[in-house]
């Protein structure tokens, strides 16, 4: 059975086809050392982000095998991706079924270069598939009871982690157990849930609160410790969410993680600890507009955050960090400022006796295309980012590099 996944693993990457020309990918520099090691005396990972279709980039790929020791997969262990409503349709328990092909190649790459994985994500309402929700896993049914529900989250939860642990052993070492729940404008949230537990988004209803139930999100991370601690497993459990920095947003966490964490007791009625940490996805300043990028607010923010976390008993990830840059002109400032963030505030946030920040996970890698203004132009901006287009080193790399390395 092993030959035969070896095997299949073969076949599934041979249709990759690589880019491993240098005019077309153009070259990263291999006059670096790892940039993680020196990341590591500080007591945090640094991460990467990949997606399924970037492995047939050898140059990229050569990049976050160098400098990075924690990657996150951009999508492919979100449940809108593992889900198989067909398998799901015709499992003989009624629970849900996942296809795990894209997944378990990006772990199994992962793996073979000794790198740790965050798993993200597990509950998220946006772009989650809404058959999901109904009666024998069919649209055009009706909507499945409370009770199926939550027998289909736990099952859902209970199987993914299980399935990513026994078949990667000690690879994927957290999980983003729910992403975005908290709501950001006034009318997304129940003005009496301090929480800001999300009811809407976009003016769309969130679909695990009207049919899971108001403690979707608790009743999450118990199904995840659960899973966690039948398996003995070394994984810990976060929540993640954007504007984690501002002070009302980091409010709203703070009173969602101390309702997760007396949400269920232990055998001797004290509450167990179902959430070990926050991650702020860090992306800093205007989404498609550089009004309120490098701000001397980010740093001060970013900081307080950390700390108020660790207060709570709770460890602090930048989870997907992109440090935007709209304006060409900027782009020494920029350095400096990405410097800054390293210097005041990552390098500094870990103590002898306390160590709050674990991860330090960078998603804006590559610059966004200026002339092109679509989703990662406004998500990672085209000029704040650690490579350019060609996927050549920057001077923001090399300031990160150099400021991490004491220079």
């Amino acid at each position: 059975m092993k030959r035969l996944m070896i095997l299949l693993l073969g076949v599934c990457m041979a249709v990759l086809p690589v880019i491993a020309s240098t005019e077309e990918a153009g070259t990263v520099s291999s006059d670096y050392e790892p940039l993680y090691s020196f990341a590591e005396p500080y007591g945090f990972r640094l991460g990467g982000a990949f997606g399924f279709w970037d492995m047939r980039n050898d140059t990229f790929m050569g990049f976050l095998n160098d400098h990075f020791n924690s990657l996150t997969c951009t999508n492919e262990t979100k449940a809108y991706s593992l889900l198989d409503q067909s398998a799901s349709k015709a499992s003989p328990d009624g629970m849900p079924r996942m296809n795990y092909t894209n997944a378990d190649i990006m772990i199994q790459w992962a793996a073979d270069h000794g790198k740790g994985v965050r798993g993200h994500v597990l509950v998220w309402d946006a772009y989650m598939t809404t058959w999901f929700f109904h009666e024998e896993y069919d649209d055009a049914k009706p909507l499945a009871d409370r009770e199926t529900m939550r027998l289909r989250v736990a099952s859902y939860i209970d199987q993914v982690i299980t399935h990513f642990e026994e078949k990667f052993p000690g690879v994927i070492y957290c999980w983003d157990v729910v992403n975005e729940a908290i709501g950001d404008n006034a009318g997304e949230w129940d003005g009496s849930d301090a929480r800001h537990l999300r009811t809407l988004r976009s003016g769309t209803s969130n679909i695990f609160l009207d049919q899971v139930g108001n403690d979707y999100v608790e009743y999450a991370f118990l199904c995840a410790r659960n899973t966690v601690e039948k398996l003995g497993a070394n994984i810990t459990l976060f929540y993640n969410d954007y504007n984690m920095f501002f002070p009302e947003k980091r409010s709203a966490a703070l009173a969602l993680a101390e309702s997760i964490n007396t949400y269920a007791k232990d055998s001797s009625g004290g509450f167990r600890k179902l959430i070990d940490g926050i991650g702020m996805q860090g992306y800093m300043g205007g989404y498609g507009t550089q009004d309120g990028c490098l701000d001397e607010s980010i740093i001060t923010n970013v900081k307080e955050s950390i700390r108020l976390f660790h207060e709570a008993g709770l460890e602090a990830q930048l989870t997907e960090m992109a440090v935007r840059n709209f304006d060409k002109a900027k782009v020494s400032e920029h350095d400096r400022f990405y410097s800054r963030l390293f210097s005041e505030v990552f390098m500094q946030a870990n103590t002898a006796d306390s160590h709050p920040l674990t991860a330090v996970c960078i998603w804006g890698l590559v610059d966004a295309n200026p002339y092109k203004k679509d989703y990662v132009y406004n998500l990672n901006s085209p000029y704040g980012c650690l490579l350019t287009q060609k996927y050549r080193i920057k001077t923001c790399f090399d300031s990160i590099y150099h400021t991490l390395k004491g220079d």
